[in-house]
C-alpha cells in the first residue's frame, strides 16, 4: 500500500516538473510569436543591453507553470494568489508605463496579504508586525532586485534554475513534505523550459511578469521557511549574485545622487557585458555557476552554525565588492584616456 501510494506520488511529481518544463517553453514560444499583436516588443533605448527591438512577456509561461502546479498541489489560496496576481499585472504592466509608485504599492499589499495570510491574523499583533514589515520589505525588494537585473540574455532564467534548484535541495536536507519542495522545482524546470528562447541569444526576454513572479516567489519561500535566522541567511544565500550586485550598484548610486527609480545600466553584470563587450552568455553563466558554488557551500556550512555561515557570505561579498569596485575604477581610467584622446583631435 505504501509503495503504491509513493509511486503515485512519484508519478504526480514528474507530470508536474514535465508540464511545467513544457509551460515555460510553450509560453516563451507564444511571446516570440504573437508579441507584435499583443504590443509586448521591448525597444532599445541608451540604457538597453541589446540593440534590436525584442518580444518581451515571455516569462507567461512561468506564471502559468506557478498557477497549475500551486492548484495541483492544494496550496492555500491566500499563499499563491497575491504572487499569481501580481505577475498577471506585472505582464500589463509590460505593455503600459505604469507610475512606479503604483507599482510599489501594489507589491506591498500582496506581501502583506500573503504573510498575514499564513497566521490568519488581520491586522497582525503588535508583536508580530515588525516582522512582518521587515519580510514585506524584502519581497518586494528581491522582486524588483531580480526585476533590475533581468538585463541580458539569460542572466534571470539561469538565476532562476538555480536558485529554485537550491530552494529544493534545502527541503530535501530539511526533510519537508514533498509537496512543500515540489513547488519550487518546477519553478526551476519551468525556468529550463524558458531558457533555450533567450539563452545563448535572446528571441524573447523575460519581462517583469516572470522576474517580478520569481523574485516575490523566492522571498516569500524565505520569508514562511526562516523558521529562524540560520534559515533566512541560509536562504538568502542561494540568490548571492543578484543580492551582491544590487547592493553594490545602489551604494555607488547613492554616492552619485542617482534616483534610485530611474532605469540606469551601472550593474556589474551591466557592466561586463556592455563596457567590457564580453559576451550575454558567458556573463550569465558565471553568476550561474558563482550562485551555485556559493550557495552549495551555504548549505553545507549551515550545519556548522550561524557565525560560520555569516562570515562565509561576507568574505563572499566582500570579494565581489572589492572586484566591483577595481572594475569600475579601471572603466574609469580608461574612460578618461578616451576622453583624452579625443580632446587633443
Amino acid at each position: 500500500m505504501k509503495l503504491t501510494l509513493c509511486l503515485k506520488g512519484l508519478d504526480m511529481s514528474a507530470a508536474l516538473c514535465l508540464s511545467s518544463l513544457i509551460l515555460g517553453a510553450v509560453g516563451a514560444f507564444f511571446i516570440t510569436a504573437f508579441a507584435g499583436r499583443l504590443g509586448l516588443i521591448d525597444r532599445p533605448n541608451n540604457r538597453s543591453s541589446h540593440v534590436i527591438p525584442t518580444p518581451k512577456g515571455g516569462g507567461i509561461g512561468i506564471l502559468a507553470a506557478f498557477l497549475s502546479v500551486s492548484i495541483a498541489l492544494q496550496i492555500p489560496v491566500s499563499l499563491w494568489l497575491p504572487a499569481f496576481l501580481l505577475g498577471l499585472f506585472s505582464l500589463f504592466a509590460d505593455n503600459s508605463d505604469f507610475d512606479p509608485k503604483i507599482r510599489l504599492l501594489l507589491q506591498f499589499v500582496a506581501a502583506f496579504i500573503l504573510l498575514t495570510a499564513t497566521k490568519n491574523t488581520f491586522p497582525p499583533s503588535l508583536l508580530d508586525l515588525p516582522l512582518v514589515l521587515f519580510f514585506c520589505f524584502l519581497m518586494v525588494g528581491t522582486a524588483n532586485v531580480y526585476n533590475f537585473m533581468d538585463g541580458i540574455n539569460g542572466i534571470a532564467g539561469i538565476t532562476g534554475v538555480v536558485g529554485f534548484g537550491l530552494v529544493t535541495i534545502y527541503a530535501f536536507f530539511n526533510k519537508a513534505e514533498p509537496s512543500i519542495s515540489l513547488l519550487p522545482l518546477c519553478l526551476s524546470m519551468a525556468c529550463c523550459g524558458f531558457l533555450p528562447f533567450n539563452f545563448p541569444k535572446a528571441r524573447v526576454f523575460l519581462g517583469d511578469v516572470g522576474s517580478i513572479l520569481l523574485g516575490f516567489v523566492f522571498s516569500s519561500i524565505v520569508a514562511l521557511w526562516s523558521k529562524d535566522v540560520l534559515d533566512f541567511i541560509c536562504l538568502c544565500g542561494f540568490l548571492f549574485p543578484f543580492y551582491a550586485d544590487e547592493l553594490n550598484t545602489m551604494f555607488v548610486r547613492v554616492r552619485d545622487g542617482q534616483n534610485l527609480l530611474h532605469p540606469h545600466r551601472r550593474h556589474v553584470y551591466q557592466l561586463l557585458a556592455n563596457e567590457m563587450a564580453i559576451a550575454h552568455w558567458k556573463v550569465s553563466l558565471g553568476y550561474g555557476v558563482l550562485q551555485a558554488a556559493i550557495g552549495l557551500i551555504a548549505l553545507l556550512i549551515k550545519s556548522l552554525g550561524l557565525s560560520p555561515l555569516i562570515l562565509f557570505l561576507s568574505v563572499c561579498f566582500g570579494a565581489f565588492s572589492l572586484y566591483a569596485f577595481a572594475l569600475r575604477k579601471r572603466l574609469e581610467i580608461i574612460s578618461d584616456k578616451n576622453r583624452l584622446l579625443v580632446g587633443r583631435h
